[in-house]
């Protein structure tokens, strides 16, 4: 997702602007290294502006959790991967979105709350909640697909729909943790891929479909 910059005509108002600077500057600093200035100065707004919106900083990092959760939710509705008529079609294109969408800087593809939550999830308990809600409510999104892909290849597992779903969103924050490591992004797709020849091996078919989305290499 791109935020709006000085040359934009309309940034929104002051509460917005703080939110998309939110977005953007705990993903680079982090929770605990982004100050209530920094904030305010990505945002070009004052200090008063900061806490008419947000009576303290834990309650700004709830917002955003929760702004992130509304963006990401519209950006994934759109995307392209919903259009194959099969749902495991459906599932993998889902993966290879996310795959085409590692790159540039760092902070730039990966996620807020995770980022939040590897940092506050026992110091900041009201923002881990919100952080959570995001981080399971999106991998809520894949359980239709996953569960109409199982059933219509007749699989009989040990594994439940809601199992996958999770384990697709603890695969893409972990790729995320060992490209901050490095600064490599090629290890957050790597592990794009492997979790497509697994889910591939889940369903028992040796090759996955032609994306429907340009992968990056």
């Amino acid at each position: 997702m791109t935020r709006p910059t000085k040359k934009s005509p309309e940034r929104g108002d002051a509460r917005t602007r703080l939110l998309d600077a939110a977005r953007d500057v705990i993903r680079q600093k982090g929770f605990a290294a982004t100050s209530v200035d920094d904030l305010c100065q990505s945002a070009e707004v004052t200090k008063g502006a900061f806490f008419h919106h947000f009576k303290t900083k834990d309650a700004l990092g709830v917002a955003a959790a929760n702004y992130w959760a509304e963006t990401t939710s519209a950006l994934f509705a759109k995307a392209p991967y919903h259009a194959p008529d099969d749902p495991l079609h459906r599932v993998l294109a889902y993966l290879d979105f996310r795959r085409a969408l590692i790159g540039g800087e760092t902070y730039e593809y990966t996620c807020l709350v995770g980022t939040m939550t590897q940092e506050i999830h026992d110091s900041a308990p009201t923002i881990r909640d919100a952080c959570a809600k995001s981080i399971f409510g999106h991998a809520a999104t894949l359980e239709a697909d996953i569960k109409a892909a199982r059933e219509q290849r007749g699989i009989d597992a040990d594994w439940t729909v809601e199992s996958l779903a999770r384990h697709t969103q603890a695969v893409l924050q972990g790729g995320f943790i060992l490209a901050k490591a490095t600064g490599n992004p090629d290890l957050a797709r790597e592990s794009v891929d492997h979790l497509i020849r697994y889910v591939c091996q889940l369903f028992g078919i040796e090759t996955k479909p032609p994306s429907t989305t340009e992968r990056e290499n």
